[in-house]
């Protein structure tokens, strides 16, 4: 099945087939009326997508272009706590739903099945919502008492989307069935919060691919039982060090560890950092931790005929893609403001939000995903401003796959990004990983002036 039939029968499953299901399983819809569940579901994704901070007068006008008159009194009545069940069951069948494009033409990536990158973001709500979704405490932007945790897979070959699966604020990275989800022949790239020898062992029986940065105060020993993760071990290796190692002291791993000395200046930022951090919790940073930041530590189960040293870099760094589309979701304020601070309210506009951002990526992958040189951003930003197709499809005018196909035709022009010579895109390093990754070449001096050299931000 193609991109474009995939996509127009996930946006039919769920904002018409599972959103009257839902609608009538909560209780939403008690009787035949003409605001049914999947008028009032595709009311709110495509109002929110289109203008996130909509008002309930922009969402009746929404509701109008559906062929549902409504008054914005009478779409504000229907919000409530059936509304914000109906949602919430929506977004789990959208969840379950795995759209993919064709695989994009890097060579890297084609090595492999797929490859998963996973994170988590958090999204605060009000305290009023402590009961349905529990935060860390605390009343600051880093521990508020409620909050709600979004944990997402994405795939780089293929663009799909596993998740959001929803998980109180409190909860762990380490919690959740996303968490060890992994087919053979994929590669694993996850940040340290999900840094687990017993699952890297269990995808290396497995054969799954796993690449990931060393945890702190895991013990790595080379061949002669030697710690080899310490700052004087590392430094008597030279600049580049790639060699089989035993990860843990009990039932050690096998695995492969990479470490690539970074330049002073990204070792002394890194090292500001560290400080910064353990001054907010009250603590000093380790001597091992800041011998480490002059260092990029790298543990796999890919041996070097298969991973080079400089694609591991490179596909470590892609790791931040995940947090650019998270960035994405909650640019504009889509998913960081809400208009009423009642629970169910608050509800019902996060879930459709969310819902939203799921069908804004789904077109995606149709409109620039065969686009290596993509910029989902660019792209999104015009997607959402020709949604009235995609509204005509749903009131009957024409059909889905018509308004899909419409809707992304073109696109992918306004979402090139331009290539750059001294600070490489990812998806440059990704198609040739010997690109520098720290650091810009040094600019030619002017007459007069010293030469300067510009750091990139290090994750």
């Amino acid at each position: 099945m193609d991109t474009v039939a995939q996509v127009s029968t996930a946006l039919e499953e769920v904002l018409i087939r599972a959103a009257d299901r839902a609608a009538w399983l909560t209780g939403f819809v008690q009787r035949d009326s003409k605001l049914t569940g999947s008028a009032f579901v595709q009311t709110l994704v495509l109002g929110y997508l289109h203008e996130p901070q909509a008002s309930f007068s922009h969402l009746a006008g929404t509701a109008a272009q559906l062929g549902v008159a409504i008054t914005a009194q009478g779409l504000y009545q229907r919000f409530g706590a059936t509304a914000a069940a109906c949602l919430l069951q929506v977004l789990g069948a959208a969840a379950r739903q795995v759209v993919l494009a064709e695989p994009t033409l890097v060579p890297l990536l084609l090595r492999f099945r797929a490859v998963w990158i996973q994170d988590s973001t958090t999204l605060t709500l009000p305290a009023t919502l402590r009961a349905v979704w529990e935060g860390c405490g605390g009343g600051t932007a880093a521990g508020t008492t409620a909050a709600v945790k979004l944990q997402v897979q994405f795939d780089l070959c293929r663009g799909a989307l596993r998740g959001p699966e929803l998980h109180a604020g409190r909860t762990g990275d380490q919690e959740g069935a996303l968490v060890d989800t992994a087919e053979p022949g994929s590669l694993q790239v996850r940040d340290l919060g999900y840094f687990s020898l017993e699952r890297f062992r269990a995808w290396s029986a497995a054969a799954v691919y796993w690449l990931s940065r060393v945890k702190a105060g895991t013990y790595v020993a080379d061949a002669r039982s030697r710690a080899c993760t310490t700052p004087a071990y590392l430094r008597a290796r030279g600049p580049v060090l790639d060699q089989p190692v035993q990860v843990g002291r009990a039932a050690p791993l096998e695995a492969r560890l990479i470490a690539v000395r970074v330049p002073p200046k990204v070792a002394q930022e890194r090292r500001r950092k560290l400080r910064a951090e353990a001054k907010r919790e009250g603590q000093t940073p380790s001597a091992v931790r800041l011998g480490w930041a002059d260092w990029t530590l790298l543990l796999t189960n890919l041996p070097p005929e298969q991973l080079s040293v400089d694609e591991a870099l490179a596909l470590a760094g892609a790791r931040w893609q995940i947090e650019l589309l998270f960035k994405l979701w909650k640019a504009e304020r889509r998913l960081r403001v809400w208009h009423n601070t009642k629970a169910a309210f608050v509800l019902c506009e996060v879930y459709a939000k969310l819902l939203g951002v799921l069908v804004q990526h789904w077109l995606l992958l149709i409109a620039c995903w065969h686009v290596p040189e993509r910029s989902l951003t660019k792209a999104a930003r015009v997607l959402r401003g020709h949604l009235g197709v995609l509204l005509g499809a749903l009131r009957g005018r024409w059909s889905l796959p018509e308004a899909v196909e419409q809707l992304t035709d073109g696109l992918a022009a306004s979402a090139r990004m331009t290539a750059r010579r001294r600070y490489p895109n990812t998806y440059q390093r990704l198609r040739d990983p010997t690109l520098p990754w720290l650091f810009r070449e040094r600019r030619p001096a002017r007459p007069g002036r010293k030469p300067t050299t510009t750091r990139r931000k290090v994750a």
